[in-house]
């Protein structure tokens, strides 16, 4: 999908679309129902006019019966219909919630651009939940049709007026109705924005808990989210009053018109023009005709609600990828070589960088910026603004992004534990099972912290591993990585959170684990450059300086600096 292309009514045509068999079907059980409804007051006007007014006792239990069989129809084609309504509904959301996960997980990104987790979520749950309750609404909508046109034509039949306001009026309250919503409609959409935006800062805020604790910086949080949560409570209370005016009205128009149709109903038995059972029959169809009416306006809502939602969901679904082009396969085998010219992003500017295959290459930096502009341009996350990326002499922009993961893994510092044992993190679903010898947790000294918990590499860790201390977390991250076996292991800052022989030791286990293959780190971190084959300094977005780490400690003080520091 391409930028701009997507739009909220298409994403409600398919919505609606993709369920059209069950809203067709819930909607021709509607109609059934509406019909029996409809012909109730009829009916009770026969039995009045034929058996009660002429007291014939057989008419008016074979009458009693015909309405006892109406009753069961109308009431079994309801449940069936409002069933298939629901699970139209249901669907759909679903199906939405699927493509909104298959956009926001799609290997070329941009989906999650300017947008915090927890947004994303709300999208995928309230708005999604919006969209599809159209399906019923519309299917609703139709049954209301259904009531009010078997209402006028029975009321034609009765009497000519009373039928001309019902056919003339509905036009006009549905007409009014969906001006009415309009304010609704944009109301409901800054509301959604606001719950979104509300839902990402609470999520950001409860994953760095532990970090906002050590700043003591609490009460600075919790004003943050204040406003926010202020701001959507505002947002929320102008589409709850947009709502409770837009039904108020109707309700209001509604109930003048059902007056008016009452009004002449009574002139009309006064003078004669009616007997007595088509007086109660046209009362009993105005009464019916409170129902569909009353649909109307809810349906108005759900419908200014779902297309509030369908615009936000479309500006997901249809955010153009941060990384386009390239389908190709992965070089077979991987020798691991990497190579940068003119790389131009963000921090880097114009580098020009060559990772031997086999090696252990650290990265050192004088701006953090440019480091993590380096491992969004390896981890194809992004490309760079000039200059190429290549693997094995093919450019990244070439090959399937996918697949390219498989081959270069980049283990950002800060990448999520999930909730489960020790061991799930560190398998993530493989068939082979990690034990405390396991040579990836050795290396990355992570069998010392399963020793260190009740149930060893059962133990739970905790959604974002909160049972762990940093130190911890790094080293089970390492361990993951490590057990990945990818061709080319890129590492960023993995040891930032261990005490200085712990790092030693990681360090020295690193290197033996990947050795004879690519692995690339960027760090600060002496321990770790000193077991480098081959150090760069990236020092201005440029690179600085080439080396062994102790050559450049000794020769070059911009480095000194970056990495005693």
């Amino acid at each position: 999908m391409g930028a701009g292309k997507l739009t909220g009514r298409d994403v409600l045509a398919r919505s609606v679309g993709g369920q059209a068999r069950r809203v067709g079907l819930g909607a021709a059980l509607g109609c059934v129902h509406q019909l029996g409804e409809a012909l109730v007051p009829l009916l009770i006007g026969v039995v009045i006019d034929q058996a009660v007014a002429g007291r014939d006792g057989e008419r008016l239990v074979l009458w009693l019966v015909v309405l006892a069989v109406m009753y069961v129809c109308l009431s079994w084609s309801f449940r069936l219909g409002a069933r298939a309504g629901e699970r139209a509904a249901e669907e759909a959301a679903h199906t939405l919630r699927l493509a909104l996960v298959r956009r926001v997980l799609d290997a070329r990104g941009g989906a999650e651009d300017g947008r915090l987790p927890g947004e994303l979520v709300n999208v995928a749950t309230e708005d999604a939940k919006r969209v599809g309750a159209v399906n019923m609404a519309l299917m609703s909508g139709i049954w209301a049709v259904a009531g009010v046109t078997v209402s006028a034509v029975a009321l034609l039949l009765t009497s000519v007026p009373l039928g001309l306001i019902v056919l003339l009026g509905t036009p006009l309250l549905l007409w009014l109705g969906h001006l009415l919503s309009k304010p609704l409609e944009r109301r409901s959409e800054a509301e959604q924005d606001r719950a979104a935006h509300a839902s990402g800062v609470a999520a950001d805020l409860v994953a760095g808990l532990r970090v906002l604790k050590g700043l003591r910086a609490q009460r600075a949080a919790i004003e943050r989210y204040r406003r926010t949560s202020q701001d959507s409570l505002a947002a929320t209370l102008r589409a709850a009053r947009a709502e409770s005016w837009q039904t108020g009205l109707v309700l209001t128009l509604t109930g003048a018109f059902l007056a008016l149709i009452a009004l002449v109903g009574g002139r009309l038995a006064l003078d004669g023009s009616l007997t007595l059972g088509q007086l109660v029959s046209a009362v009993g169809l105005a009464l019916f005709l409170l129902g569909p009416l009353e649909t109307f306006a809810w349906v108005n809502t759900e419908l200014a609600q779902g297309r509030a939602s369908a615009a936000r969901i479309a500006r997901v679904l249809d955010a153009g990828p941060a990384v386009v082009g390239g389908s190709g396969p992965v070089p077979a085998p991987v020798r691991g070589e990497l190579r940068l010219r003119g790389v131009r992003l963000g921090g880097p500017d114009g580098v020009d960088l060559d990772v031997p295959a086999g090696r252990l290459t650290g990265i050192a930096v004088t701006d953090p910026a440019a480091a993590e502009a380096l491992l969004r341009c390896l981890g194809r996350e992004t490309d760079p603004e000039t200059g190429s990326v290549e693997l094995d002499g093919t450019p990244l922009t070439a090959l399937d992004p996918t697949a390219l993961r498989g081959a270069v893994l980049v283990a950002a510092h800060d990448a999520a534990l999930f909730d489960g044992s020790l061991a799930d993190n560190v398998t993530l679903g493989t068939e082979s099972a990690a034990t405390e010898v396991d040579p990836a947790l050795v290396a990355s000294r992570a069998d010392e912290v399963a020793g260190s918990l009740p149930y060893g590499l059962a133990t739970a860790v905790g959604e974002g591993g909160r049972s762990l201390s940093g130190g911890q977390r790094q080293r089970v991250l390492l361990a993951r990585a490590l057990r990945a076996e990818p061709p080319v292991l890129v590492v960023h800052d993995p040891t930032t959170a261990v005490d200085a022989v712990t790092e030693a030791r990681i360090a020295e286990g690193l290197r033996a684990y990947r050795q004879g293959r690519t692995t690339v780190v960027v760090t600060n971190s002496p321990a770790l450059l000193a077991v480098a084959d081959r150090v760069v300094l990236l020092d201005g977005g440029r690179i600085g300086a080439e080396g062994r780490h102790a050559d450049l400690v000794r020769t070059h003080p911009a480095y000194r600096t970056a990495v005693l520091a």
